[in-house]
């Protein structure tokens, strides 16, 4: 008798990490299925999606977007039943039948419907780092009480969890090398920092990512929200970690052991790699991607991360020192920054100074309960877009 299928949700099927995850899912129809899929703002692609994959469930955000989806699927895929709100998002990742859950949604709307499948028990492919930086500890301790597997998605974090012994294991670990490719600002001065538009912070080099992600790459804050995502998923301290700017994006991690070893996953810079690897862990399968030609690979280059004129790496360590909910602050402002940003009412620089000062006037503590903390985000928010109406 054959493998059964796994049924698989995922939850951001619009994005970058959910099309690819959709990518490698139809390389492999013998072992898994779609079974939900969750979209945003794209009805159009979420309908050609649910057309394809024919899943049992689809999640948009209101009714309006739900009569909308419901009428193109009528004919189209009208086995699926449609659902909207963060009610709905929560459901469809603590299905029964649901084997795994792939966590794409960005931002800090990540973490309930990740939590829930948490709780139920299931296998977490996340990519959504958030879930993390807001609710660490809260997530992890449910993790261990419950049983889930939470699987690193993000390509540095998937690279770390490879080159461990174990997930839990660190004997003979000295640090871990996290690697960042600097983004597409990386050699500009300060003077032209200030002048960086938004087209420019979101033309990465080397990565295909939304254009939220893009400009954290370009701050140096992704890295900030990759290194506290380290911190709990390995059992870290900050200065467990080093960063390493490495333009070519071709390490995407590393570890260091206490016999001089350092021990490193390379690859084309692609996500359909590590969502291949947590879809089939503990095997491995094709995921669609080229093998690496080294006698094409040229120089591979690496330098320190400027924390002079990328604060918030920095402002990203000091949140995780401060307490345990204090990075949930340091997202929300960066959030919200970041938003403000794209719609040109804030400069480049100005997203560092707006996230510091959040952090320095909202109070965090050591928060452990998801009404908590999402009242502490909805807190940080309201002061980062009172600081944004000062500069305008």
């Amino acid at each position: 008798m054959g493998q059964r299928q796994q049924q698989v949700t995922i939850l951001g099927a619009t994005g970058s990490v959910g099309c690819s995850t959709l990518d490698v899912i139809a390389q492999h129809p013998d072992r898994f299925q779609v079974l939900a899929l969750s979209g945003h703002r794209n009805l159009t692609l979420l309908t050609e999606q649910c057309a394809r994959y024919r899943p049992a469930y689809a999640v948009v955000p209101d009714a309006p977007a739900a009569a909308q989806l419901s009428a193109a699927l009528s004919l189209l895929s009208p086995q699926t039943e449609v659902l909207c709100g963060a009610d709905a998002l929560r459901r469809i990742a603590a299905l029964p039948e649901c084997d795994i859950v792939m966590a794409a949604i960005v931002g800090a709307a990540g973490l309930p419907p990740t939590l829930a499948a948490a709780e139920a028990g299931k296998r977490i492919l996340l990519a959504n780092k958030e879930s993390l930086v807001v609710g660490g500890r809260l997530l992890m301790d449910t993790v261990e009480r419950t049983g889930a597997t939470l699987l690193p998605i993000d390509s540095e974090h998937n690279a770390i969890f490879q080159c461990l012994p174990t997930a839990k294991d660190r004997q003979g670990v000295t640090s871990i090398l996290l690697t960042a490719s600097g983004g597409p600002c990386r050699t500009l001065s300060q003077e032209e920092l200030a002048k960086v538009t938004p087209e420019q912070a979101c033309a990465h080099p080397n990565w295909s990512m939304g254009q939220k992600i893009s400009v954290d790459s370009a701050t140096l804050m992704n890295k900030g929200l990759e290194l506290i995502e380290a911190c709990w998923l390995f059992d870290l301290q900050p200065s467990d970690i080093e960063v390493v700017v490495h333009p070519q994006s071709v390490i995407h991690s590393m570890v260091r052991y206490a016999d001089g070893s350092v021990l490193a996953q390379l690859g084309e810079p692609d996500m359909r790699t590590p969502i291949a690897y947590g879809l089939a862990w503990p095997e491995r399968i094709s995921a669609g991607v080229s093998p690496l030609d080294f006698t094409r690979l040229g120089g591979l280059t690496f330098e320190a991360p400027d924390l002079q004129r990328f604060p918030c790496l920095r402002l990203a360590a000091e949140a995780f020192a401060a307490s345990a909910s204090a990075p949930a602050v340091l997202n929300a402002a960066n959030e919200v920054a970041v938003e403000a940003f794209l719609a040109g009412q804030i400069g480049f620089l100005d997203i560092p100074r707006i996230n510091e000062a959040v952090l320095d006037r909202v109070p965090s503590g050591e928060l452990t309960d998801l009404a908590a903390l999402l009242a502490l985000d909805q807190r940080a928010r309201t002061e980062a877009r009172t600081l944004i109406d000062t500069l305008q």
